[in-house]
C-alpha cells in the first residue's frame, strides 16, 4: 500500500525559520483614551492587540466577575432539564456518552458528578478509539439497552447520529444530545438538542466545548431544582475548565470566565484525580493555569485514549480513594511516555513521506490512530501547511486533520464528501477534524483534498511566522511585567501569552540543560539589566559567536520547590542585525 498520497512526487522541505510579525501600534486617539483611564502604556499595547479599543472594553476584559449566561438560552435546554428532572423523579438509569478526547472525558465525568447526588444511576460509556471510533454506533446503543438505560445524555458529540439515535428510541431509549459541533444534516431526532450552532440559537457565545455544554447543562438543572450557584458548581466547574482549555476553544467571554475559575478550583480541587494527576506531573497546585492545563496536565489525560482505553482518565476524574487515584495517575504518566515514543517514531516516518502540495496527506499502515492527530499538527507547525496524517488500514482508513487559518479543513471535508461517495464518518472545526472511509476511496479523497486546498490557497508557500506583541529594549521590560499580563489571563487560543522583541541583547552565559542538551538555560543583558531565560528545544538556535542576539520571548514565573523566579520563555533567536 503506497505510504504516499500526494500527486506530486516533489519532497518538500520544511518553510524555513519564523518570519517575526510585529503588531501595529496603538493610534494615538485609542492610546489617549486609555492612558487617561489610567492603564499603563504596555498594557494598552497588549489590549489593543486583543481587540480592545476603549476603556469600558478594557474594563470588561480585565474584569475578573464571573461571565454566565442563562443556560436556558441554549436551544433545547428546557426540554433537557424537564427530561432530566422526569429521569430523576422515575429512579431511571441514565448512560452518559462520551468521547475519548479530554473534552468527551471530562464532559462525561463532569455529567456522572452532577447526577449522582441527585440520586440518579449513571452509566458511563466512553467508546475505544481503535476499536470504535468518535462517536455513537449502534452496537454502543444495544449494549446501553440490554444495561437497562431509559435515557441517554451525549456530550461532545451526538449531533450527526441520526440513525443511532432512532435505533435508540426502538429500544426504548430517550436521547438527549449535547454537542458544539457543526449541524451539517439538521439536528438528528432526539427528545432534546443541545447546542449552540443550531441556526435558530440566540445564546450569545456559541464557542462552548462538550465540557462547556455538560457544565450549562448541570447548571440548568440544578437552578430548576433550586440549587443557585455555590459549593456543587467547584469541581464541575474544574472539569469544565480541563475540556474548554484541552479543545483549543476561544478562551474569550464565557468559556474565559470558566477557565479562570475552574483553574483556581483544579489547584486546591476536592476530586482526588485531579490532585494525583497534578502531584504525579510534579506541579505544584498553586501554579495551575491555563498553560499548565494545555501542555501538562491534557496530554496526560490524553495519552490513555491515544494509547489504549480512555476509560483510565474518566475513571481517574470520578475516583473519590486518594490512594486508587494515585496508581491511576501512575498509569496515565507511563501511558503519556509511550504516546511521546510513538509520536516522535511516526513524526519522523511522517516527514520522510511528505511531497510538495498545498495540503499535505501521508498515511501508512504503522501510524497508530491514537496518535495520527500529534503527528498532523506537528506537521502543519513545520510547514505551514494544511496536513492529513492517515493510520492505513485493509479496509478502513482512519485519518486525522490539522490546518491553517486559511483552510477550513471540517467544511473541506464535508465538501467532498459526495465527490467520494460518503466517509463512514467524518466531523469537526475549521482547523481540526477526522474521519472514517473505506480503503478504496482514500486515493480520490487525496485528489479531491489536495485540489480544494490548491483552489482556495493557490501555490504559493505559506510561509510560518511568529506574531510579536510589541518591540521594545529588553532594559524597558518593567519589573512589574508579570503582574501587568496577569491581568489578561487565562491565555489560550483567542487570547494567547503575550510575546515580545528585544534586540542588540547580550548573552552573558548560556549553559545546555535537559537530557540530551537540547534546552538552554541563559543570562541576557541590556545596558546594564540582566534577565534570567530559558529556551527550549533551541540549543543548535544560539548564533556562534554572536556579539548580540535579537530575542522574541514571553514572560513567565517559575514555580518550583515553593520559589517563585521571574524569567523569560526565549521562543526564538538570531544573530542582531538580520533582516526579520
Amino acid at each position: 500500500m503506497n505510504s504516499s498520497l500526494n500527486p506530486q512526487s516533489t519532497p518538500l522541505v520544511t518553510s524555513g525559520q519564523k518570519a517575526w510579525r510585529v503588531r501595529l501600534a496603538v493610534p494615538v486617539e485609542v492610546r489617549s483614551a486609555l492612558g487617561r483611564a489610567g492603564y499603563h502604556p504596555l498594557l494598552v499595547q497588549l489590549l489593543y492587540n486583543r481587540g480592545v479599543a476603549n476603556a469600558p472594553q478594557a474594563q470588561a476584559f480585565l474584569s475578573t466577575e464571573p461571565v454566565s449566561h442563562d443556560p436556558l438560552a441554549l436551544p433545547g435546554m428546557s426540554a433537557a432539564v424537564q427530561r432530566l428532572r422526569q429521569a430523576l423523579e422515575r429512579r431511571e438509569k441514565v448512560a452518559v456518552f462520551g468521547d475519548f478526547d479530554v473534552d468527551g472525558v471530562s464532559a462525561t465525568a463532569l455529567m456522572a458528578r452532577a447526577l449522582k447526588p441527585l440520586g440518579c444511576e449513571v452509566i458511563p460509556y466512553i467508546p475505544h478509539r481503535v476499536n470504535e471510533g468518535h462517536g455513537l454506533t449502534l452496537p454502543a446503543v444495544r449494549t446501553l439497552a440490554e444495561a437497562g438505560t431509559n435515557l441517554l445524555i451525549t456530550v461532545d458529540c451526538g449531533i450527526t447520529s441520526h440513525e443511532e439515535i432512532i435505533a435508540a428510541a426502538e429500544l426504548g431509549i430517550d436521547t438527549i444530545v449535547t454537542d458544539h459541533h457543526l449541524v451539517p444534516e439538521g439536528p438528528p431526532p432526539a427528545c432534546a438538542v443541545v447546542d449552540p450552532l443550531l441556526p435558530d440559537s440566540q445564546y450569545p457565545f456559541p464557542h462552548l466545548t462538550g465540557a462547556g455544554l455538560a457544565w450549562k447543562l448541570a447548571q440548568a438543572l440544578y437552578h430548576s431544582l433550586g440549587k443557585q450557584d455555590g459549593e456543587w458548581q467547584r469541581p464541575l466547574l474544574s472539569l469544565a475548565a480541563l475540556g474548554t482549555v484541552a479543545d483549543v476553544a476561544p478562551l474569550l467571554d464565557e468559556n474565559r470566565s470558566i477557565v479562570r475559575q475552574g483553574a483556581l478550583e483544579m489547584g486546591k480541587s476536592s476530586i482526588s484525580g485531579l490532585r494525583a494527576l497534578i502531584r504525579s506531573a510534579r506541579i505544584e497546585a498553586r501554579a495551575v493555569d491555563s498553560e499548565t492545563i494545555a501542555w501538562i496536565l491534557a496530554p496526560r489525560l490524553n495519552a490513555a485514549g491515544r494509547i489504549d482505553s480512555a476509560s483510565v482518565s474518566y475513571d481517574l476524574l470520578v475516583e473519590e480513594s486518594d490512594e486508587k487515584a494515585a496508581a491511576l495517575a501512575a498509569i496515565l504518566e507511563e501511558q503519556n511516555r509511550e504516546r511521546q515514543r510513538l509520536t516522535g517514531e511516526s513524526l519522523e516516518k511522517a516527514r520522510t513521506l511528505v511531497k510538495m502540495a498545498p495540503l499535505l496527506m501521508v498515511g501508512d499502515p504503522s501510524f497508530s490512530p491514537g496518535i495520527i492527530g500529534l503527528v498532523a499538527g506537528r506537521l502543519v507547525e513545520e510547514f505551514s501547511r494544511p496536513a492529513v496524517v492517515v493510520s492505513l488500514g485493509q479496509d478502513v482508513c482512519r485519518g486525522s486533520c490539522r490546518s491553517t487559518p486559511e483552510f477550513d479543513i471540517g467544511a473541506a471535508l464535508h465538501r467532498v464528501a459526495p465527490a467520494i461517495g460518503g466517509f463512514i464518518r467524518y466531523g469537526g472545526h475549521p482547523q481540526a477534524a477526522g474521519f472514517s472511509v473505506a480503503t478504496e476511496k482514500l486515493p480520490l479523497l487525496a485528489e479531491h483534498l489536495v485540489a480544494l486546498a490548491r483552489e482556495t490557497l493557490g501555490e504559493e508557500v505559506l510561509q510560518p511566522h511568529r506574531n510579536i506583541d510589541m518591540e521594545l529594549a529588553l532594559s524597558g521590560l518593567p519589573r512589574d511585567i508579570y503582574r501587568l499580563i496577569q491581568g489578561l489571563a487565562p491565555f489560550g487560543a483567542g487570547n494567547p501569552a503575550p510575546v515580545f522583541l528585544s534586540r542588540n541583547v547580550q548573552v552573558v552565559d548560556a549553559h545546555p540543560m535537559g537530557a540530551g542538551g537540547e534546552h538552554l538555560r541563559l543570562k541576557l543583558r541590556d545596558n546594564g539589566v540582566g534577565w534570567d531565560a530559558v529556551a527550549f528545544r533551541q540549543s543548535a538556535s544560539l548564533p556562534a559567536n554572536a556579539q548580540a542576539i535579537d530575542v522574541v520571548y514571553a514572560v513567565e514565573m517559575d514555580r518550583w520547590n515553593g520559589h517563585d523566579t521571574l524569567r523569560l520563555n526565549v521562543l526564538d533567536m538570531r544573530a542582531a542585525g538580520r533582516i526579520t
